[in-house]
Parts: structure tokens; sequence; C-alpha cells
């Protein structure tokens, strides 16, 4: 897929188009107050998005497709068009931690639905606020009369067989985004059982960012990862995090640094964890 679009926009560019434009604001949410930070205050115009609601199938059973799983093709064409998303429209979503806590998701989303213009706001929230977006407490209703079809997410996924013939053949790239702590076992607030799919290498997705949360320039994020991706096809690369979520803010990073884009493993940890696959724990 190609994409002219810069993956990243700035604050002051996201301000001067919404005073030209019309584009279309997503403030992306999880946790259990995000709908409440959303209703005290938001960048004015924007829509709230939720992660469980709106952005995962939220399973019983994380064993299949782990905590995150995708919607289906249905329920996201659904949720878009209840937004007001149509194939022309400019979507900037943004949320309050440089992108990983649902943002970048949203971006993935729709970049695999095949949407060309959307953009993640570099620094969040905060940075807007700083820069002088207006901002707003008004709840904006849904449109709820658009219609975006979806035939099939175009970005390429590994399910969890795949993954573990990765992880054996040592021939494949696995990179986790977690922590270091929770790649190494020493702590995991989330899912059962700590520790890491064995032959994976961790860079977590806050390498992603400077000093100031901001995402590093292109020429730093391929610093990064140039050296790892090497001359290997994206399709032999596989990333993942805990629950299919952070890791979209890393492949949402190597598409800033204009690199392909690799796998993403949706299920991540939390499916991994529970699927008595081989794992390295401490």
């Amino acid at each position: 897929m190609t994409n002219n679009i810069s993956p990243i926009i700035k604050s002051n560019v996201l301000l001067d188009l919404y005073q030209k434009e019309k584009i279309i604001i997503i403030d992306a949410g999880s946790g259990n107050i995000a709908k409440k930070n959303y209703q005290k205050k938001h960048l004015e115009s924007a829509l709230f998005v939720d992660l469980n609601i709106d952005l995962s199938d939220i399973k019983e059973d994380a064993s299949i497709g782990g905590r995150h799983p995708l919607p289906t093709l249905e329920q996201f064409s659904e949720t878009l068009s209840d937004l007001g998303i149509t194939e022309k429209s400019h979507v900037v979503i943004y949320d309050t931690n440089g992108g990983a806590n649902s943002a970048a998701r949203f971006w993935w989303m729709l970049r695999s639905a095949g949407h060309q213009k959307v953009q993640v706001l570099n620094g969040g929230q905060q940075e807007a606020e700083r820069a002088g977006f207006p901002m707003s407490s008004k709840v904006v209703k849904r449109n709820e009369n658009g219609t975006y079809r979806i035939n099939e997410w175009k970005l390429s996924q590994a399910e969890i067989n795949e993954v573990e013939k990765a992880s054996k053949s040592h021939k494949r790239i696995i990179i986790d985004v977690r922590s270091p702590e929770r790649y190494n076992g020493l702590e995991e607030p989330f899912d059962l059982i700590a520790g890491h799919i064995p032959s994976a290498i961790n860079i977590p997705f806050y390498e992603n960012l400077d000093k100031n949360g901001f995402f590093k320039n292109p020429v730093e994020l391929r610093s990064i990862y140039e050296p790892i991706i090497k001359d290997s096809d994206e399709n032999n690369i596989i990333i993942h995090c805990g629950s299919g979520v952070t890791a979209c803010h890393t492949l949402l990073a190597i598409a800033h640094a204009g690199l392909k884009m690799p796998k993403l493993y949706v299920g991540s940890w939390s499916e991994w964890s529970r699927s008595n696959k081989e794992m390295i724990t401490i």
C-alpha cells in the first residue's frame, strides 16, 4: 500500500488545517476513566472512540485472539459509518500517551481498511492544548449517517501458529515492544504469566519517542530499526506487545521512518501466554 501523507501530524499543522478545512478529529481513549476525561476536556469537535468498544471485539476467553482482538470487518465498518468517516475523510487521531494508548491502534486499523488520509497527532492532547488548539467539554454526537464499506484487512497480520513457527525457526524477526521488565518476566501487570516468546527481541515502544514525548524524526527511527530489519522482507518481521494495541505504536513509528510495515500479531502476549505455547519465564 502506498500513502504519501505523513502518518504523524504536528499540533501547529493540525491547528492551521482545522481552521481551513473540514477534518474529523478522534479522541481515542482507553481505560475506565477515558470517557470521563473526554467529557471534561478534549480538542474542539473531537469525537470519542473507546478501545474496548469500538476498536476491539473482546471475548470471554483471551486465549482466542488475546485481550483486544480486532472487531469484525462489519463491526468496524459500522463504527466508521457512525463516526461519519468516508473514504475521502481526513482523519486525525490523538490520545494522552504519545499515541500508545489507542491512537496508533485506530491509525493501523484505518490504514488496514485502505484509508489514506489518516494521521496521529504528535504529542497528543497535551501538546495540542499547549500549542493553542481550542479545547471543549461539549460531547460531540456521532453522525450515524455515513456508509463505509470494508472488504478486507489490507495490512499483514500474523496468527499464533505462524508466530510459533517463526519463533522455532530463528529465521524471522519477532519484536516485542513491551517494557524490559515485562519482556524479562520481572513483572506482568495485565496477563497471567510473565515472560516472552522464545527468540523474540525487545525494543520497547517508548524508544520511538524523544525525551519530550514526541516521535523521533525518520532518520532517528531508521537508526533504531534498520540495523535489525536489514534486508529482511517486511512479511518476515512480526511486531507484538501485550494485547495488540501498543504494537501499533511501533508500526506507526516504522511507517514514519519510511520503512515497509511488518506484520502485526494482534493476539500478542495475552494470547500466547494463555495458549500452552513455549515461553521464556523466570
